[in-house]
């Protein structure tokens, strides 16, 4: 009776053995397999509108209230260099990765309900930017150090966010639970938000990897045709944000404000939400999809005359990355390059 007990037993549990086997082994690791010398190209299509009021001890009752901004952009990325990185233990681990991306294309308009020179000098930045390049390098945590190029176009905070963001989206594998990901599975992260006026904001998200599908996009070279993808296997993985802020008892002046005297206060919240799908083969992003909202009701005051400049306002976007062909090159009549 044991061993009749035991081979049922063993009838019922070596298949569930097998498909935890499988599910093991289908473990997806999202990690871009770059190397030296490879050259990838993405279209990167933005849209945002800002909304708000401003007060200052100089009033302007006639400023603009409404900023329309569209901004498409092609980038393309050389792989410089690619070493593995030892491990604490002395091994090699995941690979360090030095890049230069170069805006072959980039151009903005903007649409206010009022005159706004700053509006203007927002989009001559972005026009600014086709035919530079920056340099930097991805660590293996993903983290990016080693920057060069683009000083006085990082300096608007508008541009920078755009070109930050894309960067960092270069090295979108870190976001991944180390071990790998398996389909329905949901995890989460959060990290501090920076170069913003107040401080203890942390941007949380949670992640779920919803499906595989075919790779099937499609994208619109420079010179007009419409080439596809050839496709692989990718993974369908939705992300959905918020930013908030950690504790209501952390201090809400960042350093570097109150180095120069001001004292910050408000709030800064928001919420949105990311469709990426992924390659199976080579690890890099091939479409992205990303809306976002942004609420902001901030004051910052100098803590030596009292003056006081306040902001409410709102900041929605949207933006679009598509891989594009390896033969979609810029136009031969394309303007040059600035210097």
């Amino acid at each position: 009776m044991n061993a009749r007990r035991l081979r049922i037993a063993l009838v019922v549990a070596l298949p569930l053995v097998a498909l935890l086997t499988t599910a093991a082994d289908q473990r997806s690791r999202f990690t871009p397999k770059f190397a030296r010398g490879q050259v990838i190209r993405y279209q990167i299509d933005t849209r945002m509108t800002t909304s708000g009021t401003m007060t200052s001890p100089i009033e302007n009752p006639q400023g603009a209230t409404t900023l329309k901004l569209s901004a498409s952009m092609i980038v393309r990325v050389d792989i410089l260099d690619a070493q593995p990185a030892a491990t604490s233990a002395g091994s090699s681990g995941s690979l360090r990765i030095r890049i230069r991306a170069t805006y072959e294309k980039s151009t903005a308009t903007s649409e206010t309900d009022a005159y706004d020179p700053q509006a203007a000098a927002i989009s001559d930045q972005f026009n600014h930017l086709q035919g530079r390049s920056v340099e930097f390098t991805v660590e293996p945590d993903g983290k990016l150090s080693n920057i060069s190029g683009l000083e006085d176009i990082l300096a608007n905070p508008s541009t920078a966010q755009s070109v930050r963001a894309w960067m960092s989206g270069l090295s979108s594998g870190s976001a991944f639970p180390p071990g790998g990901v398996l389909v329905g599975q949901k995890w989460s992260s959060e990290q501090p938000l920076t170069s913003t006026p107040l401080a203890g904001l942390v941007w949380r998200t949670e992640s779920n990897y919803l499906r595989d599908e075919p790779c099937a996009s499609s994208a619109t070279a420079p010179d007009g045709t419409v080439a596809e993808l050839a496709g692989d296997t990718c993974a369908v993985i939705v992300t959905r944000f918020e930013i908030t802020r950690r504790g209501s008892k952390v201090e809400s002046t960042p350093e570097d404000y109150r180095r120069n005297g001001l004292r910050t206060s408000g709030t800064w919240t928001g919420t949105g939400e990311s469709l990426d799908s992924i390659s199976q083969a080579s690890g890099m992003v091939t479409d992205s999809t990303q809306t976002s909202t942004q609420n902001i009701d901030i004051a910052i005051t100098s803590a030596s005359s009292g003056s006081r400049l306040t902001y409410k306002g709102k900041v929605e976007s949207q933006t679009e990355v598509k891989l594009l062909p390896a033969s979609a090159a810029p136009a031969p009549n394309s303007p040059p390059s600035k210097p």
